[in-house]
């Protein structure tokens, strides 16, 4: 769970507290060899994805051979802006 904390706290770092509740979804790195078990980071970050401020953004979690454990990606709707 204090993985799935740490990067909702990052992801409020990248977007700014106001914008958590247009996250659609949060890319994530995770190697083989981190010692992290992607199943049950899965589970504790959509628990927390799932509820205010984030209003149901997806985890997109991908596999890699190494020993990362990173965020890749944050998708935010923009509302339509064409700018």
């Amino acid at each position: 769970m204090s993985l799935a904390l740490e990067i909702c706290r990052i992801t409020e770092e990248q977007v700014g507290r106001e914008t958590l509740p247009r996250v659609r979804e949060v890319g994530l790195l995770v190697g083989e060899d981190s010692g992290v078990e992607p199943e049950n980071l899965e589970f504790c970050l959509q628990a927390l994805l799932d509820h205010p401020p984030f209003e149901g953004a997806r985890v997109a979690m991908s596999l890699d051979p190494g020993d990362d454990l990173r965020v890749t990606y944050l998708e935010v709707d923009d509302g339509g802006s064409t700018h």
